[in-house]
């Protein structure tokens, strides 16, 4: 392997559009050259949710204009590079096929390798890329498709000690909103009218907790939150603050005792260490404060550092999926032929039970 790499990164998994260059360093450290995304929020927000056939579409429209933009804002050209790294899977096949067949086409006439990347590998990479974290570490990924914990040993290295049973947290926060008549996307929307709202008011479940195993559950809550709201309906804005106030303290209770067992058993399991643990946060979901005060007040309390790489990167980027590419080529793992298909589900633990949430076929990703 050379001393020094630059590979372009593709991400098309749902609805960002997205390409980066980014350089490995003979020292191990990464450089982002430049990270460009298209967000296609306006096309979808009138649907309250992500419509694949329209995401497909504007893949398409975007990803060329949008690789030419970071080979431009680099100052380098197809020739320059040495890989191309797309998201393979999992996410909506349309999209990735657009990005998986625009980076065989680039592969193929420039004569570079192509790596068909897992796009949840990009996130469990992508702390290595901005805090040069060693191994192994937790990653806790919560966004609007995964909810999960996972043991991060190594490179192509996983062991998921827990995923939701049901609906992605992500999930559950845009279901929420749209019953409460709030917008899309709905994380951010129910962060705000909780500001204003009395967490105490409505006496949410908090799913799972006290159980030993590791997953999460959120679809009861979500069932708990429209009886509360049908009880006293019609909503007024004070209602509907109180109730997301009241969501976002179970939710945060929630993650505090699954996350807290999760810290323990890894300093059980690792407390040999010369460095010190560190728990990973990834996912759109990361950006709501409330939930990022509870994992800091948590880590500080076992002793774990909290890295939360920039917002940019906890959401959908081709930056991650650039440098899991690199990571993959440190390890001389071996490239991929052009008969590498897109992976709607593909779990980074293959050896995890199937479950909702875990990423295998015939169950949410």
């Amino acid at each position: 392997m050379a001393a020094f790499l630059r590979i372009l990164g593709i991400e098309t998994s749902c609805d960002e559009t997205a390409a980066a260059i980014v350089v490995r360093h003979e020292d191990g450290r990464g450089e982002i050259l430049s990270d460009v995304v298209f967000s296609q929020l306006d096309e979808h927000s009138a649907y309250g949710g992500v419509v694949p056939e329209i995401a497909a579409r504007a893949h398409v429209e975007a990803l060329d204009g949008l690789i030419e933009e970071a080979l431009s804002r680099a100052g380098v050209s197809l020739d320059e590079i040495d890989a191309v790294a797309a998201t393979s899977g999992p996410g909506l096949i349309g999209g990735l096929i657009v990005g998986l067949m625009t980076a065989k086409a680039i592969a193929r006439a420039t004569g570079k390798p192509l790596m068909a990347i897992n796009h949840l590998e990009g996130h469990a990479l992508t702390a290595r890329l901005t805090d040069g974290l060693s191994f192994p570490y937790l990653m806790l990924l919560v966004s609007g498709g995964h909810t999960q914990l996972v043991l991060v040993r190594g490179v192509g290295d996983y062991e998921r000690w827990g995923t939701t049973i049901d609906d992605a947290l992500g999930e559950a926060f845009d279901k929420t909103a749209k019953l409460l008549g709030l917008p899309y996307p709905g994380g951010p929307a129910v962060e705000k009218a909780a500001l204003t709202g009395n967490p105490d008011r409505f006496q949410l479940p908090r799913p799972l907790v006290g159980e030993a195993r590791l997953d999460f559950s959120f679809s009861g809550l979500k069932t708990a939150v429209r009886q509360a709201a049908t009880e006293i309906a019609p909503l007024s804005e004070q209602d509907i603050a109180d109730i997301c106030a009241s969501f976002q303290k179970a939710i945060s209770r929630t993650l505090r005792d699954r996350i807290g067992r999760g810290l323990a058993r890894f300093a059980k399991e690792f407390g040999h260490l010369d460095v010190g643990p560190a728990l990973v946060v990834a996912g759109g979901v990361a950006a709501n404060q409330e939930i990022r005060r509870t994992l800091q007040a948590l880590c500080i309390e076992h002793g774990f550092r909290f890295i939360a790489p920039p917002m940019k990167l906890c959401t959908d980027n081709a930056a991650m999926i650039a440098w899991a590419g690199l990571e993959r080529l440190a390890e001389d793992m071996p490239f991929d032929g052009m008969d590498v298909a897109p992976r709607s589900r593909w779990p980074l633990d293959a050896n995890a039970q199937t479950l909702l949430g875990s990423g295998k076929r015939g169950a949410k990703a």
